[in-house]
């Protein structure tokens, strides 16, 4: 795989690693189609007992690549309604995993990439991460990785933080549920490590069943196709034009007001 690195963690254990630390692991199609891709695969292994998602450089995931969402921007109707459900396909598969997934979470993560640490049963983030959900500051909304973010975090933190795209640091993540834990980046390896290790004991049928008893009122195909749709009218906005256009020439959006207080 080329935006991927996947590898045994142990006995049991598989790690998949978002492979693209000079774009700060932002999500391209391709990486979209190989997360996908690599569910599938781990999902039907038996072998497998728990999965660590983690990245490789200084970000975890800075959401969805600017320079794919652009040509979304200038793609036709069929083509944005196609790359939007493949978006919301690959979360709603990671989410679905049999298998228990540890986020380890070692650097930054904005927008989509918030979407993959809360498709993760359990997620540790390194105790200098910031997050944001960043999409409303491009004249986007966080459409697809929405089922996923409230199911972990409930509406109103969610609200509070969607609306302003502002960012959070690792303490507040875990105060709102988004992480399990903060800790010191030198041990991350090791208390992700440990955390699917736990899973070693359990039996794998009924870690299966269990988890899937957690989706027995939410997500499912209907979710994916509003979530989509959503995606998919927003990149048609005026306003995702000017987000992304104005982040490309370094410039900010025509709808941005600099506070009084930080004006100076």
């Amino acid at each position: 795989m080329n935006t991927l690195r996947i590898s045994r963690a142990g006995p049991g254990i598989v790690s998949v690693e978002l492979n693209r630390p000079g774009k700060h692991n932002a999500m391209s199609a391709e990486m979209i189609e190989e997360l996908h891709n690599a569910a599938g695969l781990i999902g039907n292994d038996p072998d497998i007992r728990a999965v660590i998602l983690g990245a490789v450089g200084r970000s975890f995931c800075a959401g969805a690549d600017l320079g794919w969402m652009r040509s979304m921007i200038n793609a036709g109707a069929i083509e944005r309604r196609r790359e939007s459900l493949k978006l919301a396909q690959m979360l709603n598969r990671w989410g679905r995993l049999p298998k228990p997934t540890i986020g380890k979470v070692q650097g930054n993560a904005f927008g989509g990439g918030i979407g993959l640490m809360s498709v993760c049963d359990i997620c540790l983030v390194a105790a200098s991460a910031e997050f944001a959900f960043s999409e409303v500051r491009l004249g986007l909304i966080p459409a697809t990785i929405s089922p996923y973010v409230i199911a972990k975090i409930g509406a109103a933190p969610a609200r509070r933080h969607f609306i302003s795209g502002k960012r959070f640091d690792a303490c507040e993540a875990v105060t709102i549920g988004l992480a399990t834990k903060a800790v010191e980046p030198a041990r991350l390896d090791s208390e992700a490590r440990r955390e699917a290790e736990e899973f070693l004991c359990a039996a794998p049928e009924a870690v299966a069943e269990a988890k899937a008893l957690t989706w027995l009122k939410g997500g499912g195909g209907e979710l994916i196709q509003q979530t989509a749709d959503r995606l998919t009218a927003r990149w048609e906005t005026a306003e995702a034009a000017e987000g992304i256009s104005a982040f490309f020439e370094r410039r900010n959006p025509d709808w941005m007001q600099v506070p009084e207080s930080r004006a100076e």
